[in-house]
């Protein structure tokens, strides 16, 4: 399984605004919006940091749960395959592929569709992954009943589910990229 992080060049890969106080990753994003106003990014609503912030304690209390290792307070993200809408998302894109045997599988958790939606108590149309959170060996599963969501989805018009987002929980492999 291929992982692939896409990141606009000019900013590098695996920058989170997660990782900044909110303050700081609030102005990183209004500056976004004015230097960049053709980016994906630039187009977040104002309150994405807190709603962001509130996803991730749920993937945390959730891998936690399943007994995920968590070295990291917030995750670095990735997707399962290449996205092309989300290879779209940056004016001057970049992207890093690592193989999933290259992590300590123990520190990936994987949600089938973006974590926001996923975890969004306003989506509630019954799939059986919404409010979800798997581990590695749990999303094979889900891939081999349901594939990839950007075979069947990658334009969104059959739900939100483009992708499979990876939450990885540690900096060992990723400082190996960055």
């Amino acid at each position: 399984m291929i992982l692939y992080h896409y990141f606009d060049r000019r900013t590098g890969p695996f920058r989170t605004l997660s990782d900044l106080p909110e303050d700081e990753a609030k102005a990183l994003l209004e500056e976004a919006k004015r230097e960049r106003p053709g980016s994906q990014c630039a187009q977040r609503h104002d309150k994405y940091v807190e709603y962001r912030h509130n996803c991730e304690a749920i993937l945390r209390r959730e891998f936690t749960k399943k007994g995920g290792v968590i070295r990291r307070q917030f995750p670095h993200y990735m997707v399962v395959g290449h996205s092309p809408w989300l290879s779209t998302w940056y004016e001057d894109c970049g992207v890093v592929k690592i193989h999933a045997r290259e992590f300590d599988l123990q520190t990936l958790s994987f949600t089938y569709g973006d974590s926001m939606p996923t975890f969004s108590p306003t989506i509630n149309d019954g799939r059986e992954y919404r409010h979800q959170l798997y581990t590695y060996d749990e999303i094979l599963t889900v891939i081999d009943k349901y594939g990839l969501p950007q075979d069947w989805n990658d334009d969104g018009s059959r739900g939100p589910e483009r992708y499979i987002e990876v939450h990885v929980w540690s900096d060992e492999t990723i400082s190996l990229y960055r």
